[in-house]
């Protein structure tokens, strides 16, 4: 089914879930907040496919860390509703900075609900300065084939 589903981009990671009730706010629908958390689930799951996981981080002694988050909300999602939350690595700057893609789509009605782009720094693990990326990150997030150029 999710190959069926309408992309934004070749070959994405898929995360699936279903969404808890206890994702629902008064208006009766998924917080906004909790959108945050499903690409983060997402992103740490791709990040572990890619063996680009904590273990890695703590060898390295070098993390990623959110600097910016873009999200737009076209649809609400309500308890029970399955998702499919696809991301891509979409580019990095061979310095410090890496950008990843997501969307997030219901299957039942093949309705894309929000698409959002995160943008990390590499930092130091113990210091939490700004870090060049290592090349094993450089690797693991090499940018999507036709992804937008990183500004």
């Amino acid at each position: 089914m999710n190959n069926q589903l309408n992309w934004d981009y070749p070959q994405p990671f898929i995360h699936g879930l279903r969404v808890d009730q206890s994702a629902i706010d008064r208006l009766n629908h998924v917080n906004n907040a909790k959108y945050l958390e499903y690409l983060e689930q997402a992103a740490w799951a791709h990040a572990e496919a890619l063996d680009a996981g904590w273990s890695l981080y703590r060898q390295l002694g070098t993390v990623v860390v959110a600097h910016r988050h873009e999200i737009d909300y076209l649809k609400p999602a309500r308890a029970d509703d399955e998702l499919s939350v696809g991301t891509w690595c979409t580019g990095h700057d061979g310095r410090l900075r890496l950008r990843r893609h997501y969307q997030i789509i219901r299957p039942a009605d093949r309705a894309t609900l929000v698409r959002a782009v995160t943008y990390w720094i590499c930092v130091d693990l113990q210091t939490g300065r700004p870090k060049r990326l290592p090349a094993e990150f450089i690797r693991a997030y090499a940018p999507l084939d036709g992804a937008p150029g990183f500004a």
